[in-house]
Order: C-alpha cells, then structure tokens, then sequence
C-alpha cells in the first residue's frame, strides 16, 4: 500500500511503537489527516492478518452511554463471543444494546467484559484498536475501554486514538501502557505540491495555498480548486466547508478571547503591546487561551494566525459597527501616525476627499523611504476613498497602487488596484500600465496572456514609450515557449521602441535578450550585442536585476566554464538582489550560485544555495520550475538520485502546465541522467530522446547550455544501441565544431566516446580518451566531472582485464568526490570498486554481460530481443561477441564458462 504523502516518518514511528506494544494517540487541528493515518495503519494491519477493531464516534454520539463501547463489541470476531460464559455473554448482549444499566447488568460485570473478549481476541494473534475522534467518545464508553487497556493481555493488545486538538486530552489517557502521544504536523511545502499535484491542481499553486492553510491539507484541497480557477495573484474566495470548520475553532475560544483576536485580526502588525494601548487590558492571558486553542503563535511580541484564513473568518464576520469600533480603537493605540491614519480610514468606506488626500500624501512619503507595500496599501485605500470630482487623482492613484504593490511583493493588492483601472473609463497609458502589471503578475505562464497582450498593443498605439514594456515582454513570452524567431523579432523591436522614448533600462534589457537568443541560436554576434547593453548608462532596480546585462554575463560565464568569474559576479549581484521585494531576482541569482558550485565540485553549497532558492520561490509565489531544476542539479551532484529524479518531475510537469519550454527542456536533462545513473537506462534514454527532439523543434543549438548528447551517446550505447550512439556523438561534435565551442566540450565528448567505445568492444581506445576527459575536466577544476572520467576509465581498464589500474582509478575518483561531497558519486565509486574486486568479467561490456546472463537463464535470442528491445541479429552478433572473448563455441560452453551468481540479469 503507498505511503501517504509527507507522512513516512510518522507512519514509522507509529509502527515501531505498536510493534513494542503499548498506544499511540495522534493529536492535531481538523483536517490535518489524523483519519487518513489511522486508516492507512489499520489497513496494514488486516493485511497482515490481525484483529481490526475500528470505532469512530460522531459528535451527538457524546451524550448517548455506552455508544462508543456497544460499536465496538459488534465487531468481535463470533468465536471470541463463543468462547465466553453465559453470565459475561449477557453482559455483551446488553452492551452490545447499549443499554446495560436497564437489564441489571452489575457495575464489576461491565467493566470485565471487554477485557476478557480481547483476551479471546489476542489467542488467535495481535489485536488493534483503531479510535477515531476520540473527543466525541461518551464518558461511560471511555471508562470501559480505559479499564480493558490497563487489564489487556500482554503486549499483543495494542491502540491507534486520535482526537481533535486543542482540547482536552482524552486519547493518551485511553491508551494502553506505554502509550506515546504523537502530533500530526503541517504538511512541508513539497509534500503538499505533490499532494495538490495528485488531485490535478497546478503546481504554481502551491506556495499560495500553504502560506492560506498552513500546510493542512484538508484546508488546502478545499481552496484549491477556487485558487486554480483564478489569477495566481488572486484571493481565493473562502468554500462554506472552510468557514465551518474556522468558526468550529474559534468557537472553542470564550468571548473575551475572541474580542481580542479581532483587534489582533484587523491590526497591520498585531504585537501584544498593541492589543494593551488598544484597551485589550487581560490580552496576555486571552492570547495563552487562543495559542493553547492553536488559533495563533506567539513569537516574542508579534501575533500570527494559523492558519491565516481564521483571522479574514473572525473579520468578516463581525458586525461592521463592531470593526469600525476596533479599527478606531487601534487608530488610537498606533504610535505611527501613518498607521493611525490608515486605522481611521478603515473605520468607513464613505468618500471623503480630505482622507484621500491624507492617504496619498502619506503613501508617497512611504513609497521615498522604501516601504512600497504600506505604500500601496495607502495608494488604495485614497482611491477608494476618493469622491467622484477626484476621478484623475482616483485613476493616477490606481496605477501607482498596482506598480508599488508589485515592487513591495504584495500580488493581491496589484491585480486588484490594475483591475480596478481597468473597470473604470481609463486612458490609454493608464490602461497599459495596468496590463502590464497583470503581464507581470503571471509569471511563467506569460504564454497564456495573449489577450491581454493583444489589448496592450492596441492601446499603446504609436507611443514608443508605451509600446517599449509590451514588446519586452512579449519577448520573454516567446522566448519561454522556444519560439526564438519571434522572440529576436519582438526583442528588436522593443530596442527600437525603448530607444526612441529615451528608456535605456528597457533598451539594455532587449539587447541582454537578443544576446541571449543570438547565443542560443549559434549567432557568434552574440558577445557584441550583450557588449552593447553593457555598455548602456543603466541600472535596472534590483526586482529587474536578472534580465540585466550584467546578470546574464555571469550567466555566459557559467555556461563556457568561467566559473570563478561567474561565482564573483554572481556575488556581487546577490547583495543587490537582497532588496528585491518581489522575490523573482534574489532567486534567480541563487539559482545560478547553486549551479556554479555545482560545477565547481563544491556540492554541499550548491544545496544550500538551491533550496534557499526553492524556499524563497515558494515565499514569492513564483512558478517552480526553475528552482526545481536548480534543485535537480545539486541533488544529483551532491544528495540523492531520488530526490533529484523527484523535483525533476514535478518541474516538468510544472513547466509543461505553463507553457515553459525552455525549462521543460532542461528538467528532461536532469531527470534523463537520474535515471540512467539509478539504473533505469531505457528510461532514461527514452526521456534524453524527448529531449532531442524538442530541441530541435525549438531550434535552440548551442550544446553548452544544456549538455546532454554526450549523455544520450553514453546511455544508448550502454544498452547496446551503439549505430544510434555513434550517430548522436557525431552530432554532437559536428554542433560543438559549428559553434566553436569544441574546446570546452572535449571532456564530455572524450568521455562519452570512450563510454561508446568501450562498449562497443574498444577497450584500449576508450581507456585513452577516457584519460584525456579526466585531464580536460582537471585543468577547468571540475572534480566532480573529472571524477566521473575516472570511472569510465576503471570501466575500460577493467574490461582489459587491468584490475589493478582500475582499481586505482576508482580509488583516485573516490578521493575527489569525497573531497567535492559528491554523495551519489562516491556510491556509484563504492560499487564499482566491490564489482572490481569480485569475480573478472573477462573483459565483457555491460550489454554483452546482460545477454549472456539471459542466456544462462534459458532465454532463446529472441525473447533476449524482445526483452532489450533489440533486433535478432543483434543479440546473435553480440553472442559471437562473447564467446570469441571467453574462447567458448556454444551455449553449453558458455554456461560453464559464467559461474552462478557472477552475473545478474535483467528482470
């Protein structure tokens, strides 16, 4: 049965405690999966043939005697029933109704019923009692049960309780000895994209839903599906079922509690010296009451809802005379006038042009010194308050609400204020303004703006200043989904546009991408148009930083190997990325320190720097994919296959729901060489061969950016396909020849021939090229890849029957992994040392090795073709292959000459 998402370590946990004996009882907020783990380990439980007693009561049942108990002995087995005497069978038969207090049934006869029962139960094997809920037990059956758990037979009676919390602890009580109490925690970000991802939610989806349900997946798969239907930016409007289940937590609260966590709910920074300036004088015991309810946390002063829904809940729904009483109350308790004055507004939604006024001057002052989200906050609230005489000032301050609240990181008060401009008779600047802020709010998923795209243009007009943005961004549309034609085209125009209107942030920033798509494309003019850009007096501000010049600089040193170069830029930008509010320039500098040290063989950085990125992406709200990739990379470097093989494809499929090619692309890399190193060879050809051909549908060449041919060499001819293999190394040379950049590529391309020619039977020159890779990759101070030519070249000299010399490359590659912690590397050097000092292979490649193995198993050549997906003729030339080296002439000859257990063949 699989394992629930997020929940392996728990589910372990349980099972080590009830494998010892004793209960475990689950505590945590509704909807955090309490149920779905009890079913998951009662179900596991039956399969293995024990007892299963399920009882879950509902919440009329807690007043009803005997409920609980008289559920859970119609379950007993009849044999266990039989086996009692006739005065502890009436005793059942009256629980069993439910009613034992009516039928004369002595207090001492109740109690001892159950005990005996499992008694009988447990002869037969291990018993589990699964409570669910167990706040709605009646007090009569948690008696009984309480006493038949302290009187169980042995360790071979065990309980699984859950019960809500907070509230009072029922559950551990319940429990036989030794019994453990275990919280259900929040789902982590990851688990809950794979959870969403699992019930068809998009992935972009994710980081907006954990920071609304914090992380409990119940909430979470409730909002979903508004969230999906929506902009990514938009509030997702609370379903009736999350409301219940809000007000069933607050109503656990007294009134006075309540009252103070409204003024926590509509204060900008709730403080617990806020709530007593606001006249909340006993909030420190009321917020004791609300953080042991788990309705927020407390960290030093500073209040926090959780979930965050629970505070718009308690807002919305008191009175509207209430709110302005507390808004106004909290006006007076602000030591900042410019919160006092937000306070006051809030009181009432009526215009008045002299509060507008006030608003807006305001916002301004904080928009000078830096707190653009205050600021566009304020911005809004003057629109909304401003009379309809004011209508420019209204429009003038839509605009500027929408821009600030995008630089300040705050998407929901950008797409409301530029839809608000959009709704309104509005002009032309002010109606592209406003779609470009819904342009930039879609993130990776621009290719689905046409529309608004369409709609920009034509209001632009011939102002090149208004054009200029739209054309920019339709060039970062293009370029996503690979169409680089349209892409150049757009990014020339908008060079054009950006220079007629005097914009030379917008003029750098369509160079930068011409260079880039230039480069892409194999154009050597690339180096003089990013030249050019560079050459600009501008800077971009710092949430624009990475479609800079000086950004995709050290992005071009990266990719052709200058890597002290690109990590000192990198460096250098990701002080400036720091004050991006938005998030999309700080993660993108990150992600590109992560894949530098990565390269480098510095691996433990690169994943620290790459889940940095992964984190702060989902604090931004950013598509995932790329950090996904990012994450992909360093996991195979310096964490796990798995975990690699993991965020690859959830980033595939996040770029495949966006319309993302150009990361689609570089996640089916990632996620070919997971697979070919864990084994999975035909899979990861098949995806290397996807690969291949979307690359060359989207026209992109330069094989330095994405390095996969010499993977996809290296795998085919692992698997015997060695006419393909040859034809895509040669491709490979001929791109990298083409382009000029054979000299950077020669260690992947050396390393991959040596691979094709070592298993093709050539082991002498793949020994050599092998050498001259690790050489190449030495003096670029790539360990990690210098490592890797290592073991190709163990690989050769073991097939040579040099067993010493391979040794000593696998211990020389050893030595540098273990330097680089390259963790996945130094396995795969572990096995390849234990496959050296075992059994000589004669000198057999692995393809041979695999079908002389099915030989031996009684395989005919064409089940051994139709198993490899290779021809018959193939299998029958690789045959002569094998026994011209093992000087055998039969299949009889060949069995005895491959001893049982040398070779293992595939499943």
């Amino acid at each position: 049965m699989p394992s629930l998402l997020g929940r392996e370590a728990l589910l372990a946990a349980i099972d080590a405690r009830l494998a010892a004996g004793g209960g475990v009882a689950l505590q945590g907020p509704p909807g955090i999966g309490r149920t779905a783990l009890l079913d998951t380990v009662a179900d596991q439980a039956a399969a293995r043939g024990e007892t299963v007693l399920r009882l879950r009561p509902a919440r009329g049942e807690r007043v009803l005697a005997y409920a609980g108990v008289a559920d859970l002995l119609r379950q007993v087995p009849a044999e266990a029933v039989a086996a009692l005497a006739p005065a502890p069978r009436h005793s059942l038969a009256a629980l069993r109704q439910g009613r034992p207090s009516r039928t004369g049934v002595p207090a001492l006869a109740r109690r001892l019923v159950l005990p005996e029962l499992l008694a009988h139960c447990a002869r037969t094997g291990p018993v589990l009692i699964v409570l669910d809920d167990a706040q709605w037990l009646d007090p009569e059956s948690a008696e009984l049960i309480s006493f038949a758990m302290r009187r169980r037979p042995g360790a071979r009676v065990r309980m699984l309780a859950a019960e809500r919390r907070p509230g009072p602890s029922r559950a551990v009580r319940l429990c036989p000895a030794p019994a453990v109490e275990l919280a259900v925690p929040p789902l982590s970000p990851d688990d809950l994209t794979a959870l969403l991802e699992s019930h068809g939610l998009p992935c972009r989806t994710a980081s907006q839903l954990h920071r609304a349900s914090a992380g409990n997946p119940f909430l979470a798969l409730a909002l979903g599906g508004a969230v999906a239907r929506g902009p990514s930016w938009r509030p997702a409007p609370l379903p009736e079922p999350v409301r219940e289940m809000a007000r069933e937590r607050l109503a656990l609260l007294p009134a006075e509690a309540l009252d103070t966590l409204l003024t926590a709910a509509l204060a900008t920074e709730p403080t617990l010296g806020l709530m007593l300036r606001a006249g909340r004088d006993d909030a420190a015991r009321e917020l004791r009451a609300a953080v042991a309810a788990g309705v927020i946390e407390v960290s030093g002063e500073r209040i926090r809802f959780t979930p965050p829904l629970l505070a718009q809940v308690l807002a919305e729904e008191t009175p509207a005379a209430r709110r302005s009483q507390v808004h106004a109350e909290l006006a007076a308790a602000a030591y900042d006038p410019v919160e006092a004055l937000r306070q006051q507004a809030l009181r009432t939604a009526r215009p008045d042009a002299a509060v507008a006024a006030g608003l807006a001057a305001a916002a301004g002052r904080c928009a000078q010194r830096g707190a653009e989200r205050t600021a566009a906050e304020l911005y809004l609230l003057a629109a909304e308050r401003c009379t309809p005489d004011r209508s420019a000032d209204r429009l003038d301050w839509l605009v500027t609400a929408a821009r600030t609240a995008i630089t300040g990181g705050s998407p929901a008060l950008a797409g409301r204020a530029a839809e608000a401009v959009l709704a309104a008779d509005a002009p032309a600047g002010h109606r592209v303004r406003a779609r470009l802020v819904l342009l930039d709010l879609a993130g990776q998923a621009l290719a689905e703006m046409g529309e608004t795209f369409a709609a920009a243009l034509a209001e632009a007009g011939d102002d090149p200043a208004l054009a200029a943005p739209v054309r920019l961004r339709l060039t970062w549309a293009a370029f996503l989904v690979g169409d680089l034609d349209a892409g150049a085209d757009e990014a020339r125009r908008a060079e054009e546009a950006a220079r007629l209107s005097g914009d030379l942030t917008i003029e750098a920033m369509a160079l930068t991408m011409q260079a880039q798509i230039q480069r892409v494309q194999g154009e050597d003019r690339w180096q003089d148009t990013l030249e050019r850009a560079m050459a600009l007096p501008a800077a971009p501000a710092p949430d624009w930083l990475h479609y800079g010049p000086h950004y995709m600089a050290a992005r071009f040193a990266l990719f052709d190997d200058r890597l002290d170069e690109a990590r000192a830029e990198l460096l250098r930008l990701l002080a400036v990325a720091e004050h991006d509010r938005v998030g999309e320039a700080r993660v993108e500098v990150l992600r590109s320190l992560s894949e530098v040290a990565t390269r480098a063989g510095r691996c433990q950085e690169a994943l620290r720097y790459a889940h940095r990125a992964v984190r702060a992406a989902q604090e931004a709200g950013l598509s995932p994919g790329p950090t996904w990739y990012t994450a992909a990379v360093a996991e195979l470097a310096g964490g796990s296959l798995e975990a690699a093989a993991g965020f690859a494809r959830r980033g595939i499929r996040s770029s495949q729901q966006e319309g993302d090619s150009l990361y689609l692309r570089r996640l089916l890399h990632a996620l070919g060489q997971a697979q070919v190193r864990a084994g999975d060879g035909r899979a990861g050809v098949a995806t290397l061969r996807m690969l291949r051909d979307q690359e060359a549908e989207a026209g992109s060449s330069d094989p330095m950016i994405v390095r996969w041919r010499a993977d996809l060499a290296a795998a085919l001819a692992s698997l015997g396909e060695h006419g393909e293999a040859a034809t895509t190394l040669a491709l490979a040379k001929a791109a990298a020849e083409r382009l000029g950049s054979t000299p950077a590529l020669r260690g992947y391309l050396h390393r991959a021939a040596a691979i094709v020619n070592s298993e093709s039977g050539q082991a002498d020159t793949a020994a050599d090229l092998a050498t001259a890779a690790a050489k190449h990759f030495e003096l670029l101070r790539q360990p990690v890849e210098q490592a890797h030519a290592l073991l190709v070249v163990a690989g050769a000299e073991r097939r040579r029957r040099r067993y010493a010399a391979a040794r000593q490359a696998i211990g020389e590659a050893s030595a540098l992994f273990r330097l680089a912690e390259a963790r996945p590397w130094l396995l795969e050097a572990e096995r390849a040392m234990a496959r050296t000092e075992g059994t000589p292979d004669q000198g057999l490649t692995s393809t041979e090795l695999r079908i002389a193995g099915m030989v031996r198993d009684g395989a005919s050549n064409r089940e051994i073709a139709t198993r490899l997906y290779l021809s018959v003729k193939t299998v029958e030339a690789t045959l002569t292959r094998v026994y011209r080296k093992l000087g055998v002439r039969s299949r009889t000859q060949l069995l005895s000459a491959l001893p049982v257990g040398e070779i293992t063949s595939p499943s």
